[in-house]
């Protein structure tokens, strides 16, 4: 019986668990430094296994890679280089979630030479989002159409009908994640210029979108989006964004803590799980005589730093989140990034009569030699289950156990690096997901220039 070793048994993970062990026919193996978290995910099935572990334990991790025929790695993207490397080292394929990087390219050829396919981007964004435009993409182009625009959206949130806190999010993936959403700042095209943003202003630029069922939505740039013009093969593309979309007035308010500098996972604060919000906040504000600062209470000197009114919306949501609360903030960490992932889960939970909802939606213009314009539009909208298996577990989690089940079975046999724009890898999941009801709705308007 083959052996697939699951890393990581968070937010992301159930779904993707739960259908391998029904359905791979395969032993799983569910590791985490959280013994119970991974205890709680296996259950009493007979073909799981839960495990403790830490991947500083070389003997331990090197035993698990080395009985394993496939690894999953849903850990922080930052290790996903090291299980990558322990996955070529031990002859175990790799399917992950996480966004390709140069460290997992440059063992493409080490990958291929040992029998090892190494499938990263195997989630919702990116996975899903790939698969779904890349599928538009190669049907334009085997008509002789050339992509001139392409912009392309995801989104985790509660349903529409949610109105719950100020920043109507709820926290249903990991939240380091979220508390760092722009820590690479984001680089796109935008009618054939280089357009930039710093990670303190990707919050700062956003726009309207229209989502086709579900209303008007504020989006921001995402990450790169232009090296996708190569993994796309659309290199004569003029507009190319990759952004997310949040409810409106969500960005407006993460904007602020960006400029307060709370997303920060570099500065050290000794002993910071002993100190208060408040003294926390504090840390980031001009003293009352230096230039930009002033007296008063912390509210009001954080509504002058900011530039706020006193009765600023998005002020009464940063005191809403407690960052000006004189309770310990009880981490065992030192880096404001930490403080403010545990914030997000203790005010950001998503409640249990609520659904979550993923959204993908692309919109795409293509020119054809007869001089006619086509825009494609392409919607993918999912809600999970009420104090059940969340939208975000299942579209994370079923590409990953797809991908994983066409290796294992012996569907796809490429090794190296492969891509969910691969056709032999999104025609097949493509396929399974539809026939699981996960479906875009796609309309096509046609004009002659």
């Amino acid at each position: 019986m083959p052996q697939i070793l699951i890393l990581g048994a968070g937010h992301s993970s159930p779904f993707l668990i739960q259908h391998l062990l029904d359905h791979s026919g395969a032993r799983v193996v569910v590791a985490d430094r959280d013994r119970d978290a991974a205890e709680r995910r296996v259950g009493d099935h007979p073909q799981g296994e839960a495990r403790g572990l830490d991947l500083r334990d070389n003997d331990e991790t090197a035993a698990l890679f080395a009985a394993s025929d496939l690894v999953i790695h849903l850990l922080p993207p930052q290790l996903q280089p090291t299980v990558a490397r322990l996955a070529v080292e031990h002859g175990c394929h790799l399917v992950s979630a996480s966004y390709r990087s140069s460290e997992i390219e440059q063992l493409h050829d080490k990958a291929r030479a040992k029998g090892v396919a190494l499938m990263t981007e195997m989630g919702l964004d990116p996975g899903i989002d790939l698969m779904s435009a890349q599928r538009i993409i190669s049907d334009i182009q085997a008509r002789g159409g050339v992509v001139d625009r392409f912009l392309s959206y995801g989104g985790g949130l509660p349903e529409p009908s949610f109105t719950g806190n100020p920043l109507r999010y709820c926290v249903t993936w990991n939240p380091r994640n979220v508390v760092m959403a722009a820590e690479h700042g984001a680089r796109y095209l935008r009618k054939g210029h280089f357009k930039l943003e710093p990670w303190n202003r990707v919050f700062g630029r956003t726009w309207p979108v229209d989502v086709p069922n579900l209303g008007v939505f504020d989006a921001y740039a995402n990450r790169d989006s232009i090296s996708y013009r190569a993994i796309h093969g659309i290199e004569r593309v003029r507009t190319l964004v990759r952004g997310t979309l949040r409810y409106p007035g969500y960005a407006a308010i993460w904007h602020l803590m960006v400029r307060l500098g709370l997303p920060n996972e570099h500065l050290e604060i000794p002993k910071l799980g002993e100190r208060t919000w408040a003294e926390l906040t504090e840390m980031f504000l001009p003293d009352p005589d230096e230039a930009g600062g002033a007296r008063g209470d912390i509210k009001t000197r954080v509504a002058v730093y900011l530039g706020l009114d006193a009765d600023d919306e998005r002020l009464a949501a940063l005191e809403w989140l407690g960052l000006f609360d004189d309770a310990p903030i009880g981490i065992a960490g030192e880096h404001p990034a930490e403080a403010l992932k545990k914030r997000l889960e203790e005010r950001l939970p998503l409640p249990a009569d609520i659904r979550d909802m993923v959204v993908l939606h692309h919109e795409i213009d293509a020119v054809f030699p007869d001089d006619v314009v086509e825009r494609t539009l392409s919607t993918f909208i999912h809600y999970g289950e009420p104090a059940g298996l969340t939208a975000m577990a299942q579209t994370v989690g079923m590409p990953a156990a797809l991908g994983a089940r066409l290796l294992l079975d012996g569907q796809l046999t490429r090794r190296g690096c492969l891509s969910p724009t691969d056709e032999d890898v999104y025609t097949p999941v493509l396929a399974a997901l539809e026939a699981e009801g996960l479906r875009f709705t796609e309309s096509v308007e046609r004009t002659t220039t």
